[in-house]
């Protein structure tokens, strides 16, 4: 039972000028499909609507209990845009998506039928593919049985982020699931 082992991100803060008026649109397809997820990192639930990203798929990933994406033909994974999110609000979920994944600009099909959309979203960037992803992650699953812990660990991650020098949140969700005795998580 191998996890990924931690690493430490320096990610600059947004400097002042990038605290501009500029809104962004972000594809979510795992527990940032979960509002309470949402609402502990942004502080708020931004206007959201439901979405299908063609051309990827989303897996299962080894020792986690969060899926990820990838390219792959004929693929399509379901989520939801959100949208009107700020710059210090992107800064977050960059940093809660940390160095397992890359952002990337993608163009979503909103499920209403109204409209493609351009949106940010991010892709695993973990090299160790195919060893960590399998599979097809559940989100009614996840939601019953990892939910609520999810929202404790994330909770821990938004308190060590407002730290001098913050944990990445890899190093809080191994940190967390580790003390708290459960070794369940890690092993999917």
């Amino acid at each position: 039972m191998s996890s990924i082992a931690p690493s430490t991100v320096v990610v600059p803060a947004p400097s002042h000028s990038d605290r501009s008026d500029s809104l962004h649109n972000v594809f979510v397809y795992g527990s940032l499909l979960a509002d309470d997820i949402v609402r502990v990192l942004l502080k708020r639930i931004p206007q959201s609507s439901s979405a299908v990203l063609h051309g990827y798929q989303r897996f299962s990933v080894r020792g986690r209990v969060y899926p990820a994406i990838l390219p792959v033909e004929n693929e399509r994974v379901t989520g939801k845009v959100l949208f009107g999110i700020t710059n210090p609000e992107l800064y977050i979920l960059d940093m809660f998506e940390d160095v397992e994944y890359e952002k990337s600009v993608v163009e979503a099909s909103l499920l209403d039928g109204s409209e493609k959309i351009t949106a940010l979203t991010y892709v695993w960037n973990n090299n160790s593919y195919p060893d960590f992803l399998y599979g097809e992650w559940n989100f009614e699953e996840w939601k019953q049985s990892r939910m609520d812990e999810f929202v404790q660990m994330t909770s821990r991650f938004v308190e060590e982020l407002q730290l001098p020098e913050p944990k990445s949140r890899v190093a809080t969700y191994e940190s967390f699931y580790h003390k708290e005795g459960n070794d369940s998580p890690l092993i999917t």
